[in-house]
């Protein structure tokens, strides 16, 4: 199919964009054929007139778990026994896919074309994966780890990561990885806010730097790249002395980490999303125990900490929601954006850009994708609001295009009542 875009005022996703306007985006069946002018013959093209509305890449979301909704619990689940049940038998099986399946294209129906999943059931986002590539399913793309890799006692042991007890054994993991053809590895190294049992126990160090070692060293060894869940300063400077090429949520840091940082040539994932609740809800709320509070702020203060001092050191920072933690659907990209803004002091246009060409970047895809570039995949969505006059018009996208595909979201917003609490920590 020929799409010819017309009528709208381009974002084209570049780090210093500007509205453009008085152009015409063709088209021609998965890639943007040209940007070119409105007096073009567009002879073949299907139009889509757009109205004045804002058309931008879709956004890219660097840190996703398929298997949960987001949906907030008054009590904790056991993760380890869920995920047991959910695989334990073929029709269970089928079931938990069959979730995952519509997590992903709900991803997509939110405005999201790209999202990096880290730490899922069994293989299945490489399933999934691979059959969107096909055509079979209708997603964003997706670039996996599968199952991530932790230690006993660590972060999501049994249920998203898989346990090792020594340096063998995960060299074997990685290779397991490997035959799963995952696009890079996910590390648990430290606990998080829902693991610790006392005030200043979040982000705990759990994986011994010799196992971080062997499993950074096999991955690099099959050329792919390692992103570690860390809530400490000691796990982040751990993990990249290690080998850790990506930093998924952070801590307070020091110069020491920040040279780390720079001599690793790793960058930042920040997740302000998950934290938030835990950090700043009264607990009536958030349901969670003076402790898990103590703790949540502690980890968001560090992690906010962290994403300033590397945008001050000119580290990269890429923008995740880790969605499927409490309060974190897969609807919500939008909000990191606005935290990114509010918290970390970036401007809108620094905030959509990281979401796409920046987060492309940092994901080995920006040659295909993150920018209304002519060349590039036709991934876009559509906002009848400039985002950069409020961020939070990409709650309600109009259009979504993924892979030349023109689509209409199509999701429901369940547990829109609930995220009301969050809205008054999304005016900027």
């Amino acid at each position: 199919m020929k799409y010819a875009f017309i009528n709208g005022h381009i974002l084209d996703g570049s780090e210093h964009m500007e509205v453009i306007s008085h152009k015409v985006i063709l088209t021609n069946n998965d890639k943007i054929e040209s940007i070119t002018d409105e007096s073009t013959s567009r002879t073949g093209y299907q139009e889509v007139d757009l109205q004045g509305a804002f058309i931008m890449p879709g956004l890219i979301n660097m840190h996703v778990h398929l298997p949960g909704s987001g949906k907030p619990k008054r009590k904790q689940k056991d993760s380890a026994k869920a995920a047991e049940m959910a695989t334990r038998n073929k029709l269970f099986r089928h079931m938990s896919m069959k979730m995952c399946e519509n997590y992903a294209r709900t991803e997509l129906m939110s405005g999201v074309t790209t999202i990096r999943t880290v730490g899922g059931l069994l293989d299945y986002d490489t399933q999934i994966r691979d059959k969107i590539n096909r055509g079979e399913l209708v997603g964003p793309r997706i670039l996996t780890s599968n199952q991530a890799i932790t230690v006993e006692g660590g972060h999501m042991a049994g249920s998203v990561a898989r346990v090792v007890g020594n340096e063998k054994e995960a060299r074997q993991a990685v290779d397991n990885l490997v035959e799963q053809h995952v696009d890079f590895i996910k590390l648990m190294i430290t606990g998080g806010v829902m693991d610790a049992t006392e005030k200043g126990g979040a982000g705990a160090l759990k994986m011994p730097p010799e196992i971080i070692k062997a499993a950074c060293d096999e991955a690099h060894r099959n050329n792919l790249i390692v992103a570690a869940h860390v809530e400490s300063s000691e796990g982040v400077r751990v993990a990249l002395e290690n080998g850790v090429d990506s930093i998924e949520h952070g801590a307070m840091c020091d110069e020491e980490i920040i040279d780390l940082f720079k001599e690793r040539h790793a960058f930042l994932t920040t997740t302000i999303s998950p934290a938030l609740p835990f950090a700043l809800f009264d607990r009536k709320i958030s349901h969670c125990n003076e402790i898990q509070q103590y703790n949540g702020k502690l980890v968001f203060d560090g992690i906010i900490d962290n994403a300033k001092k590397a945008l001050a050191n000119n580290i990269p920072v890429a923008l995740g929601t880790d969605t499927a933690c409490p309060y974190v659907t897969h609807y919500d990209m939008w909000r990191e954006l606005i935290y990114f803004v509010k918290y970390c002091g970036v401007s809108p246009r620094y905030a959509l850009y990281s979401a796409t060409l920046g987060n492309a970047k940092l994901l080995n895809v920006g040659k295909i994708t993150g920018s209304i570039t002519a060349g590039k995949y036709a991934d876009m969505i559509v906002t009848k609001i400039n985002p950069l006059d409020d961020l939070s018009t990409l709650s309600n996208v109009t259009h979504v295009i993924m892979r030349g595909k023109l689509y209409k979201p199509d999701y429901i917003k369940k547990y829109a009542e609930v995220e009301r609490q969050l809205d008054p920590f999304c005016k900027l």
